[in-house]
């Protein structure tokens, strides 16, 4: 990777106030156009930033500026850095121990059947398999399929709870939200309860009215007795 020059226009602000480099000579080595280094002279650009010695950040040192300022033609050249910052490595597939390897189909056949919905990458990222080794578990193809039992990832150490959360929910995002037939439900209708609640009124109601005859009938039947004794007394 090329070494490439810390903030730009505050070494070139910089360079402007304390050396005598050339417009163009300043503009080679902070990649910039000359008349932007002519702007900055003038007071024109720039105006909010603050100078940055590159002779303190280790990119330039005092004898290379000297070299500038005496030859008009030459071209200023960054320092090698002291220390070198090793390169990010790109992220890959996730290094399983060679102890733990065997236990890769199994917790493939375990993802694979208790959310479906994660994708071969995902499941990929989470074990640290091959797609090909995905699909041949899912088709039955594997060359050990009849021996594979579901495992937990989890409980087997290739992956953390967490990661696992994380890439369920992912792939839950975009996906539709389950049906009543999904979830077996067997719950009626709002119109079927609504039906039930006015037939149980109506239900209640006649209740209510047979209790009410069924009263008065006793009334009248106590009423009528006392009558029939005082007849058969005058007799």
């Amino acid at each position: 990777m090329a070494q490439q020059l810390l903030m730009p226009k505050a070494t070139a602000v910089w360079l402007v106030d304390n050396t005598a480099l050339s417009f163009d000579q300043i503009a080679q080595f902070c990649k910039l156009h000359p008349l932007e280094v002519k702007a900055i002279a003038d007071g024109e650009a720039a105006q909010g930033i603050k100078g940055l010695d590159p002779i303190a950040t280790g990119q330039l040192s005092r004898d290379e500026i000297k070299r500038g300022e005496g030859d008009v033609n030459y071209k200023l050249k960054l320092q090698e850095p002291k220390v070198r910052v090793p390169e990010s490595k790109r992220r890959g597939p996730r290094y399983t121990p060679v102890s733990k390897r065997q236990d890769r189909p199994n917790a493939i056949l375990w993802l694979v059947r208790n959310h479906p919905e994660l994708k071969d990458a995902q499941i990929s990222r989470l074990v640290g398999t091959t797609k090909s080794t995905i699909e041949q578990i899912r088709d039955r193809t594997h060359w050990n399929s009849a021996n594979l039992t579901p495992m937990d990832p989890v409980t087997l150490g290739l992956c953390s709870q967490i990661d696992l959360d994380l890439e369920v929910e992912r792939a839950s995002k975009g996906r539709p939200l389950p049906t009543a037939e999904e979830l077996g439900a067997t719950l009626q209708s709002a119109t079927e309860t609504e039906n039930l609640g006015f037939d149980y009124r109506e239900e209640r109601e006649e209740e209510k009215e047979i209790d009410a005859d069924a009263v008065f009938a006793k009334l009248s039947s106590l009423k009528s007795a006392p009558r029939d004794e005082e007849e058969d007394d005058q007799y």
